[in-house]
């Protein structure tokens, strides 16, 4: 079970989200969208949706630092573990919070708002479900393993560890085996949510308007009052207001 679930899965989920991204953007261009809302409901979308985005954004830069850069690679610039693990957890219980105060409402607003509720799709469900199950996943195993219920389990020496090995094509399964409960079910849930990506409306992650850096500049020039001067008035049904 260890090899099926850490060993095989993972690559299970970048080959469908790679397939599934390319099948999107070829197939459903038109499809490729956020399906917003905000015609519908659009006061309490202003207060959820930053909240939830950038906290999120500052979650992925956590879970980067915490799952990529080798604890050899803090200790050798003098930042002991005890002063890493202050840093991770106030920063990332902001990020954290602040993503959670955001989706809550963003939930909250999607069935409580009739013409928002009928807007939301079937896979919406699916997504919301995965996103809020790897989120409150998460913080449970932060508080599990902040108070120490976890053992002296270092998710760095575990967790980590499994995901970078998963880059040599070697996953060294037996790590996540080991893991706590709590964050096996948290990685479950993430890669749960990465494989629904293609297929929801997360797609809109993958959106970048690079075409708008490279657009000729819109030129706006101004009335000859010599022109102006010599054109014929307009007529009755012309003018503005009649």
């Amino acid at each position: 079970m260890d090899l099926i679930l850490w060993g095989a899965f993972p690559y299970v989920v970048l080959v469908l989200l790679i397939s599934g991204l390319i099948w999107r953007a070829r197939y459903d261009k038109f499809g490729w969208t956020t399906h917003s809302t905000q015609v519908h409901e659009s006061r309490l979308l202003r207060i959820g949706s930053p909240l939830f985005h950038f906290g999120m954004a500052f979650v992925v830069v956590g879970h980067v630092v915490g799952l990529l850069i080798p604890k050899t690679w803090t200790d050798a610039v003098g930042l002991s573990d005890h002063t890493y693990h202050l840093l991770a957890v106030s920063t990332g219980s902001v990020a954290g919070v602040a993503a959670a105060v955001g989706i809550s409402i963003l939930v909250y607003r999607r069935f409580k708002v009739p013409a928002v509720r009928q807007a939301t799709l079937r896979s919406d469900h699916l997504m919301y479900t995965f996103l809020l199950g790897a989120m409150a996943l998460g913080i449970v195993a932060t508080l599990l393993n902040s108070t120490g219920a976890t053992g002296d389990y270092n998710y760095r020496e575990g967790v980590s560890l499994w995901f970078r090995s998963l880059f040599t094509f070697q996953p060294d399964y037996a790590l996540m085996g080991q893991a706590p409960v709590a964050f096996q079910l948290h990685v479950l849930f993430g890669l749960g949510l990465f494989l629904l990506i293609p297929f929801s409306r997360l797609v809109h992650m993958f959106s970048a308007p690079l075409k708008y850096l490279f657009r000729p500049y819109v030129v706006y020039r101004s009335r000859d009052p010599q022109q102006l001067a010599h054109r014929p008035s307009r007529r009755g049904w012309e003018r503005a207001g009649s």
